[in-house]
């Protein structure tokens, strides 16, 4: 059971994701959780580096789909500077909202990835539904009064994680 709370990847923030090595992965969309993993749960204008980093997405082809738990009104809102797809209501860890985005995209599992911060909900979701996943570090050390709770759990999946798995480690990118 533990192993459903392993991801593939795990490195400092979204942004550090080379799209060059995305491209040569065959990786055709990210898919992203929202809060304190693309912008702060606080901060919905996003931040230079994220721009910069969705222009080197779109120059080589790859489509970026932010998939929440949230309700479609304040991701809508959280997102209308950006101008980015995404999936409202997703029900993490349940692989719907991840499903409903292959689905409306057109996309195989192989040709995409998951980033999230936690990992009750992205990388459970994204292990559930069979695609690789990427965690994150959180944005802020601060937390939405509703995530609170998972990250007291974290803490408890982190010691079991840690103790059947040796190679977990922060990494700069991900590799193949």
């Amino acid at each position: 059971m533990i192993s459903k709370f392993k991801p593939t990847w795990m490195i400092p923030m979204i942004y550090n994701i080379s799209p060059i090595k995305l491209e040569d992965m065959g990786i055709k969309a990210v898919f992203t959780d929202l809060d304190n993993t693309l912008i702060p749960w606080n901060n919905p204008y996003g931040t230079p580096q994220l721009r910069n980093w969705l222009k080197k997405l779109k120059k080589h082809n790859i489509r970026l789909v932010v998939i929440s738990n949230n309700k479609h009104s304040r991701v809508k809102k959280a997102l209308e500077m950006l101008n980015l797809d995404f999936i409202s209501r997703s029900f993490k860890p349940l692989p719907k909202g991840i499903d409903r985005a292959l689905n409306k995209y057109h996309l195989d599992k192989k040709q995409v990835i998951m980033v999230g911060d936690q990992l009750l909900t992205d990388v459970w979701a994204s292990n559930n539904a069979g695609v690789r996943s990427v965690l994150v570090k959180p944005l802020i050390s601060t937390d939405a009064w509703n995530t609170k709770p998972n990250r007291f759990i974290e803490k408890k999946i982190w010691k079991k994680l840690l103790k059947k798995y040796n190679d977990l480690e922060w990494q700069e990118d991900i590799n193949d």
